[in-house]
């Protein structure tokens, strides 16, 4: 489980396909204190270490988990959103964060609001039932919220805010219109769409 609150940018050292995709991340975490198995969530997907060395760690990625999310365009030198798990009696600051992702958006927009920035995502027309204004969404592992949800005929356009501090924080300094990113909605959501029979 996680909050949403990158603690670290990660960069992709490598990716080698055999068998399961194996990537390697460079970080700044101390990587004696990851254990074996440990779970991090990375740029919103909850992951399992399966290597480690001095300032780095590796993962493997399913086909699956290919498919569902955008980590098929990780390349060497990407950027990377990293939260480790949570522990008994850390500060809950973002929101509950699972590290399933429920479906990829895209970036459509982004413009300067004063020293922050605007960035509008299109969701899936099926996910616009979990977005509510001023509710929270996970994009890329970061915790964020919703300034305005407009639903379309074909999809829903999700409108945030970035602060300062995120940008500076997270991979989205480096982000651009076109880009994909990982949604996950919030958790509540899907347990009240599953009590009202909503089909997703």
């Amino acid at each position: 489980m996680f909050t949403g609150l990158v603690t670290d940018v990660g960069r992709i050292r490598s990716v080698e396909h055999d068998g399961d995709t194996r990537v390697t991340i460079e970080c700044a975490y101390d990587t004696e204190s990851i254990h074996m198995g440990a779970s991090i969530c990375c740029a919103g997907v909850c992951l399992t270490v399966v290597e480690k060395g001095d300032g780095w760690f590796a993962i493997d990625v399913s086909d699956e988990t290919l498919s569902c999310t955008t980590l098929g365009n990780w390349g060497e030198g990407s950027a990377v959103n990293l939260e480790r798990s949570l522990r008994l009696g850390d500060e809950m600051g973002g929101h509950i964060v699972t590290g399933h992702v429920d479906c990829v958006g895209e970036i459509t927009a982004m413009s300067s609001v004063n020293a922050s920035c605007k960035m509008d995502i299109i969701v899936p027309l099926k996910f616009a039932k979990l977005l509510v204004s001023k509710g929270s969404v996970c994009v890329d592992g970061t915790s964020l919220t919703v300034n305005k949800v407009v639903d379309r005929a074909y999809d829903s356009l999700m409108s945030i805010n970035l602060i300062p501090h995120t940008q500076d924080a997270t991979s989205f300094k480096h982000s651009t219109v076109g880009d994909k990113v990982n949604l996950e909605f919030d958790i509540l959501a899907r347990y009240v769409a599953r009590m009202q029979n909503i089909a997703l």
